[in-house]
């Protein structure tokens, strides 16, 4: 599994100057640490966001692989959203992100 810092430089790279999101995302690893993007800024601060996505690596990394699909992930509870109506907007985005930070790593 990938560290903390390994998934933020995956992040990184997959968000480039612009993540397209259009509003700020945390990702909250269930105590292993925080991955917040805004715009092109990448971080591991815990710090507010319009969405928090709290998840463990392991269910992401199932996630990013399309083997665990997020209605699912959230219905067992093994996902959690701060706000499901923008986190449904932002799904395809989100998706997208979920695949390039488990792209080609195991």
């Amino acid at each position: 599994m990938a560290s903390l810092q390994e998934l933020t430089e995956r992040v990184k790279s997959g968000v480039g100057d612009d993540s397209g999101l259009g509003k700020s995302v945390k990702f909250d690893l269930k105590g292993e640490g925080f991955i917040h993007i805004d715009g092109g800024a990448v971080s591991n601060d815990d710090k507010p966001a319009d969405l928090t996505i709290t998840i463990s690596k392991a269910d992401l990394k199932a996630m990013g692989k399309r083997e665990l699909n997020p209605m699912t992930a959230v219905m067992k509870g093994r996902m959690r959203l701060s706000d499901m109506g923008l986190a449904m907007a932002l799904q395809p985005q989100v998706q997208a992100l979920f695949s390039k930070m488990v792209a080609d790593h195991g």
